[in-house]
């Protein structure tokens, strides 16, 4: 469906430069991910902290797309 967008609470149409951020915060977390893939793969790394690094990276990549895209609901 086209525009789907527009029709979820809260969003908005988004300019090109707020659609390159977006996508280079994407990027950035996709990137941080593939790390963390490693980091779980290496049984002598302290599995509690890579999944504690999991979450706070997670929580600020959402942070970062919000700033951006600026949602108008909670």
């Amino acid at each position: 469906m086209e525009n789907q967008h527009k029709q979820i609470t809260g969003y908005r149409d988004l300019t090109a430069d707020e659609i390159y951020l977006m996508n280079a915060i994407k990027a950035e977390g996709e990137r941080l991910r593939l790390l963390l893939e490693e980091l779980k793969a290496k049984p002598s790394i302290d599995q509690r902290w890579v999944a504690i690094a999991t979450t706070n990276l997670q929580q600020g990549i959402m942070a970062a797309v919000r700033s951006v895209a600026q949602p108008t609901s909670f």
